[in-house]
């Protein structure tokens, strides 16, 4: 479509809220844009001049598509959608999408619990943060707990208790699971645990300080102390995490560029209290201005969060307007976006920047020593050309139980978490390294030649020349023995660092890597990212078989029968122990099923 028809267009678009999509010649998606209105927005950019980068994709557009919507609140929903399904490369992207975890109440508990939450809110109740880290979460908990009381065990934990755990011996729980806190009471300790979460230290003391009092005039002197030191813990935890200046919900944004790539550092206050900061590097196009990531970083975080009421920053930019009245909409009430802030909150955003500009010098740093590395390991491997993408299996298991097989994946800016894959290994002898080596490469490497996955340039393998067979035979099986360079790691002697051989094809004897030299400490630190990736992935499947019954292998028993024998017999054990004619006496079991029971548990 020439330059004149798509003004044409343009000029036919309506004055409705919604989305825009630029697409090029061979279908690409080149840019996704929202609109408070939509022919004055996309009329924009054939209207005026622009820099570079614009105009460069305003030469590629073919066509423009266009979806409408009620609100803004909705297009800035859509925009976020279309640009993380279709990866548009004029777009800012986020590269941790990960949801942020949170404190949750349930309104519906008799005896609410204080829970770590992650994901979508589907429960009733009250939701509070996001905190910037789950390590944030669990100390925010522990001092909760400490100060209040409220139980922090799962619900059927709870249902299930016949005298107090060891929480309440230690002064961390008031025991509402056997009776020893009346329902009245420990609803007062979970509205003053919310009111603290909500920075209304104040209101909290001041609402104990009435208990104090009221416990003394009944001459309840044992209870008007404990509270009264309830009071000092409060007052002690409220002046170490109450900011002055702060007490509504809060976020300082700040963006810096230097070194090639842009950081964008949020700092979160909640309720008065500074929760920590999270570090990003968007991916950007080039030449692209400071505003823009910025804006581009606004409207898609909060389109997956929940927004604070005031977000304060240094830049100025365009749709401000436009990105307050969506973000309210989506939240329910007003959010200020304010760009120039002054006094003690000039002070905080400044400190943010600070924190941006350290951020980026700390990464260029950590970039020139992985290119180091990497430059190191391929001289080491003999390679043309330094690799720029490297992959390293290992396979973990307890004697031959839960076998797992970890790919951890490094690139030129160190480790790439969102490639990183493990495998459940199955169809082979328990124990058998050898073989589930050959599967987990097999697997890995088959979606390299569907086009699913990039081809590394390295492959490491952990292990000796076992390992290192199995894992060559699956890639020229795959048709990829040219296409990447493939060394087996093997330990030391005594496991010590820097003793590891690396074994290929032109060393079948392999070569000591060294202590100190570079390729060795990057070979090092990614054997040791797959040890950790795979044991970890390893204990999850284990722990989930040791949790599992049986009986849930046995076609025919559900979780109601399931129960019933459970119930009848004491037990797994029970159940075992019976005949076939002593498990027909349970209701709904008939002699075939009883006799599959039984040879399933014989």
């Amino acid at each position: 479509m020439s330059t004149d028809a798509l003004r044409r267009f343009v000029a036919r678009l309506t004055d409705a809220p919604g989305v825009y999509r630029m697409i090029g010649v061979d279908g690409e998606l080149l840019y996704v844009g929202k609109a408070r209105n939509l022919r004055k927005r996309v009329g924009s950019y054939f209207n005026k001049a622009h820099n570079e980068r614009i105009s460069a994709m305003v030469a590629q557009i073919d066509h423009i598509e266009v979806t409408t919507t009620r609100t803004e609140g909705e297009a800035l929903l859509l925009e976020d959608q279309l640009i993380k399904s279709g990866k548009p490369r004029y777009n800012v992207m986020l590269r941790d999408d990960k949801s942020y975890p949170q404190i949750f109440v349930a309104s519906k508990d008799p005896f609410p619990r204080l829970a770590f939450h992650r994901g979508p809110q589907r429960e009733a109740g009250a939701y509070f943060g996001p905190y910037p880290s789950a390590h944030a979460v669990r100390s925010t908990l522990d001092i909760l707990q400490k100060l209040f009381r409220i139980r922090q065990c799962e619900d059927s934990f709870f249902a299930n208790r016949t005298r107090p755990c060891l929480q309440y011996q230690i002064k961390r729980c008031t025991a509402p699971c056997v009776d020893l806190i009346d329902k009245a009471q420990y609803q007062r300790d979970v509205q003053h645990a919310l009111m603290f979460l909500k920075g209304r230290s104040d209101e909290v003391i001041n609402a104990l300080a009435g208990e104090m009092t009221e416990a003394s005039d009944r001459l309840e002197f044992e209870r008007a102390a404990e509270i009264r030191d309830r009071i000092a813990a409060v007052n002690k935890i409220a002046a170490k995490q109450f900011v002055t200046g702060a007490r509504n919900d809060m976020d300082i944004i700040a963006c810096e560029q230097g070194e090639g790539v842009f950081n964008i550092q949020v700092v979160f206050f909640r309720g008065g209290r500074n929760l920590g900061n999270r570090s990003y590097f968007p991916q950007v196009p080039p030449d692209i201005a400071p505003a823009e990531v910025l804006e581009g970083f606004i409207s898609r975080f909060y389109s997956r969060h929940q927004p604070p009421k005031e977000i304060l920053t240094h830049i100025a930019f365009e749709e401000k307007a436009m990105l307050e009245s969506a973000l309210a909409a989506n939240a329910g009430y007003r959010v200020r976006v304010v760009t120039r802030p002054r006094g003690e909150r000039a002070g905080w955003v400044q400190a943010a920047r600070s924190n941006a500009q350290t951020a980026i010098v700390a990464r260029a740093g950590s970039r020139a020593t992985v290119r180091t590395r990497l430059k190191a390991l391929g001289e080491m491997l003999g390679l043309a050309r330094t690799p720029e993408r490297v992959e390293c299996f290992d396979i973990s298991h307890t004697m031959g139980e839960a076998t797992v097989a970890s790919c951890v994946v490094f690139g030129q800016e160190g480790p790439e978490k969102s490639a990183y894959r493990r495998f459940n290994i199955s169809g082979v002898e328990p124990g058998d390294d050898y073989a589930a080596m050959e599967q987990a490469v097999r697997r890995r490497y088959q979606r390299v030649v569907s086009g699913e996955v990039q081809c590394p340039d390295v492959v490491l393998i952990d292990g000796g020349k076992g390992q290192l067979a199995k894992a060559l035979e699956a890639i020229d099986a795959l048709g990829l023995s040219t296409a990447m360079t493939v060394a087996a790691v093997a330990k030391g002697p005594e496991r010590r660092a820097g003793q590891e051989l690396l074994i290929d094809a032109t060393r079948p004897d392999g070569q000591r890597l060294g202590q100190d030299l570079p390729a060795s400490l990057l070979v090092q630190q990614i054997r040791d990212e797959a040890h950790r990736f795979a044991i970890t992935g390893h204990r999850g499947q284990r722990g989930k078989a040791r949790t599992r019954s049986s009986l849930e292998d046995v076609p025919g028993i559900g979780p109601r029968k399931r129960a019933e024998l459970l119930k009848r017999f004491g037990g797994l054990q029970g159940v075992r122990q019976a005949g076939v004619e002593e498990l027909t006496a349970v209701k709904g079991i008939n002699l075939a099923l009883a006799q599959r029971i039984y040879d399933a548990l014989h």
